[in-house]
């Protein structure tokens, strides 16, 4: 009897885990299928570019359309580098990258530890207006700081590009939700310890936060190298443009552009940002994996 019963529940699982296995084997192909999309909608752009990059002028009109230069043509590149001041350009680009992000970094921190570890009156109301300024395109105070910075004297000058840029609303909100999900018992215990702010902070808080830390500095540095409007606004010539201002002078307004050497000048633009990516991956999967196995 008892084998009976045996044989008719093994003959009974297979017959119940197929639905199963269809739903299973159903998700796995959407799965796919959404990742074939994603894909498709970030690297065809991006081969598009640099393909485009390495194609004559006449193959660049042609229709329909080629996925493949006929001859490669990198003259592109020296002409992209040799008819504007390429290399001022990315100057530009360093300086005004490297000290927004800097101190977006460091402001974004500070601000977040104070508004997480210490206690002052009105601390909510500090984070409601961090909150509200996130919610205000930076295109609605484009001309309050436009008139402002004139007044100022700062045209044209690289304070007058990076100074109202400087806003600190999302990385104080990143932050400020990271430290609150550090556990108390670690806080408690660095402070049984004699730790001051100081301590608390480079010791215990920053070692803690790897991966927010470097998917803040990884979105700061992206935003900053691709700003492009309020640069626009203020750089009156190129020694203060940046290079996504610099790409625009690519351009043929009178007539038919010729969009090899744009293709290739954003190519070369997109290289160091991308630099920064791979090396600051590195590290966010690092510390994203480094508390997964307790030994």
């Amino acid at each position: 009897m008892t084998a009976l019963l045996d044989r008719r529940i093994v003959r009974a699982e297979p017959a119940a885990a197929e639905p199963y296995r269809r739903r299973e084997r159903a998700i796995r192909v959407l799965a796919y299928a959404a990742m074939v999309v994603a894909l498709l909608v970030v690297a065809l752009p991006l081969y598009w570019i640099v393909v485009t990059s390495f194609k004559q002028r006449p193959d660049i009109y042609t229709l329909p359309v080629t996925w493949w230069p006929s001859m490669f043509h990198p003259q592109n590149y020296t002409e992209a580098v040799t008819s504007v001041p390429f290399g001022t350009f990315l100057r530009n680009s360093l300086i005004i990258t490297t000290v927004l992000s800097s101190v977006k970094f460091v402001l974004g921190i500070l601000s977040a530890y104070g508004l997480v570890f210490l206690r002052f009156p009105g601390k909510n109301l500090v984070f409601v207006g961090i909150v509200a300024a996130l919610m205000v395109p930076n295109q609605i105070t484009v001309i309050s700081n436009y008139a402002l910075v004139a007044e100022w004297g700062w045209r044209n000058t690289f304070q007058g590009i990076i100074v109202p840029l400087a806003g600190i609303a999302f990385g104080t909100f990143l932050l400020r939700n990271h430290f609150l999900s550090i556990p108390a018992e670690i806080i408690e215990a660095a402070r049984m310890d004699g730790a001051g702010h100081v301590r608390l902070l480079w010791r215990v808080v920053l070692p803690v936060s790897g991966p927010t830390l470097v998917a803040f500095a990884l979105i700061t540095v992206v935003n900053e190298w691709n700003e492009y409007l309020w640069p626009f606004l203020m750089a009156d010539d190129a020694s203060v443009a940046p290079l996504p201002i610099g790409l625009t002078q690519l351009q043929n307004n009178d007539g038919v552009t010729n969009w090899g050497p744009v293709m290739a000048g954003t190519v070369l633009a997109m290289l160091p940002i991308l630099v920064v990516f791979l090396a600051l991956q590195r590290h966010m999967i690092k510390g994203l994996t480094s508390g997964a196995v307790k030994g």
